[in-house]
């Protein structure tokens, strides 16, 4: 599948538009099968594949956190980085609102609204990444330094 046949999610143009450069990688999507599906479609590794979780703090204001595919956010350890007594995932239909994209096809890239991005730092030590573009069952391949030239970035360690 080449890139003019791809479908043109905000985030494809957004990556079009900063001039990153990407694969497509479409897969077999699953209800509720999240990374461990993607990965295995795609036959890479499941740490290489990046979750864009939409979160809030309990002021109710949203950001987006990029983890591994095969690691958890410690939200008590993001809540004491942030400052705030607590932080969890929004629902879907928040999550929906904030970024504009389906919960199973969101991307950090192109929301809806400017989100703060905390990234697991080690994410941007990979050699390569595989995340969301924006819908369900669409990855892109790429650089994590790639990451950086299109989203302003706060690297954070909150992995378990």
């Amino acid at each position: 599948m080449s890139k003019d046949h791809i479908p043109a999610t905000p985030a494809v143009r957004v990556l079009r538009e900063n001039r990153v450069d990407f694969v497509p990688r479409p897969y077999k999507y699953e209800e509720r099968g999240g990374t461990e599906v993607a990965a295995r479609e795609l036959g890479v590794d499941e740490h290489l594949t990046v979750k864009t979780l939409v979160m809030e703090d309990d002021g109710k204001s949203p950001f987006i956190v990029l983890m591994h595919g095969d690691r958890e956010v410690s939200t008590k350890d993001l809540a004491r980085i942030l400052g705030v007594k607590t932080v969890q995932p929004c629902d879907p239909p928040s999550a929906n609102r904030h970024t504009g994209y389906l919960v199973g096809g969101t991307s950090p890239f192109g929301t809806r609204k400017s989100l703060p991005v905390y990234v697991e730092e080690t994410i941007l030590s990979l050699p390569v990444i595989y995340i969301n573009a924006g819908r369900k069952g669409l990855l892109v391949e790429m650089k994590p330094a790639d990451l950086a030239k299109v989203l302003k970035l706060t690297p954070v360690s909150v992995a378990r």
